[in-house]
């Protein structure tokens, strides 16, 4: 498609698609979400019992509180403060985790600190997050193939691409809400290290995109020979960037050198963006060619929140973003709110297959948090 025919479209969604109707769609869906779990507290139960603070859960926080900024409705805050003050206001599986994923839950904890205060939404967050800054990775860094012999121990917690959305925004909120520049260079030390060293280095500069984690850096190939850059994956950290760069200021060189590799990502997903405005499971292959509603979400969140900034020229990504959002709402959203083509959980472009339209996702909150922050930023864009 080219870029002339790409505006054309644009034009076209563009003048049927107001930013009332943006969140018209968004309430859909997060009503029929909270519909379905209307008890926030009660644990999810796929294969295994798990408490409800979990990171599918915590990425669904993060959507809410993004609809709550268009659209502030009491019922969501309440929603979430009850959800958060059942876990206590603590990490998943307490305060000497350092995985990830159990930490992702606190950022909404801390966006609640600063709308309304409460010592006890930071306290185990911030206690965490210094014992994690202290706390070496020697069991997985052995297999990570550092270039840089055992120095990078103490960062090497971030072994799959996931980590960055789900911790590193965490670290941000914390420097911006405290002023400890601790916490910005302990992350942005992590980050380097997962960006250049994990695997040989798990962004491809090229490419613009990233590998999952070590087992997909080259040699591994799709079976078309192409590279496999996860859907999802890239969408998690190109939310975390957006993420990170709003909880610092823009003169901050940690706000610049993100901001280099969020236009790197624009500009190789630009190229990858399928003609009915979705992308790919996997981005730059045919296997699996479909459409797939969680990254594609995260990939309207960071682009439409881009053009804002001034750092995405409108022409060229305004198209895109128009494009992603239809797709989305005329073929992946239900009547009632549900949300179809949506991966379930996994770390490449074969879990959860086949996808389809009617297809129930192992877990839908995270899917449900990727739609909200994506229709959030879109609304944004059009107002």
């Amino acid at each position: 498609m080219t870029l002339f025919v790409a505006a054309a479209m644009s034009v076209t969604m563009a003048a049927q698609t107001t930013a009332s109707d943006v969140l018209s769609v968004a309430r859909k869906a997060n009503n029929y979400f909270m519909a379905k779990y209307s008890d926030p507290t009660v644990p999810t139960n796929v294969k295994r019992i798990r408490p409800s603070n979990l990171w599918t859960r915590a990425v669904y926080y993060e959507g809410l509180m993004a609809l709550y900024d268009v659209d502030p409705d009491q019922r969501y805050l309440d929603y979430t403060d009850r959800w958060a003050a059942f876990h206590q206001w603590s990490p998943r599986n307490g305060v000497t985790t350092c995985d990830a994923d159990d930490q992702c839950c606190g950022q909404t904890y801390l966006i609640r600190y600063q709308q309304v205060g409460g010592d006890e939404k930071i306290a185990r967050v911030r206690e965490n997050l210094d014992y994690q800054m202290k706390t070496p990775n020697s069991k997985k860094i052995a297999n990570a193939k550092l270039k840089s012999g055992d120095e990078p121990q103490l960062y090497g917690w971030w072994t799959w691409i996931d980590a960055i959305q789900m911790a590193m925004p965490l670290y941000m909120q914390m420097y911006k809400l405290t002023g400890d520049t601790k916490y910005r260079d302990h992350a942005m030390a992590m980050y380097r290290w997962s960006r250049n060293e994990c695997g040989g280095g798990l962004f491809n500069v090229k490419d613009g995109l990233w590998w999952r984690d070590a087992d997909y850096v080259p040699p591994y190939k799709e079976p078309d020979g192409k590279d496999c850059y996860w859907s999802r994956g890239n969408g998690w950290v190109y939310a975390a960037l957006v993420r990170c760069m709003n909880e610092l200021p823009k003169k901050d060189k940690a706000y610049k050198e993100l901001k280099k590799d969020f236009l790197l990502m624009s500009e190789g997903l630009l190229k990858c963006q399928r003609e009915d405005g979705f992308w790919n499971p996997s981005l730059v292959s045919s296997n699996y060619a479909m459409p797939e509603t969680s990254g594609t979400a995260l990939f309207l969140y960071g682009m439409a929140w881009g053009i804002q900034q001034g750092y995405l020229k409108a022409k060229d990504y305004r198209p895109a973003c128009d494009r992603a959002w239809a797709a989305m709402v005329k073929t992946a959203v239900h009547r009632d709110g549900f949300l179809g083509w949506m991966q379930g959980t996994g770390k490449d472009p074969s879990a959860g297959q086949p996808l389809s339209y009617d297809k129930v996702p192992d877990f839908e909150d995270y899917g449900t948090g990727c739609f909200l922050l994506g229709a959030a930023e879109y609304y944004k864009l059009l107002k």
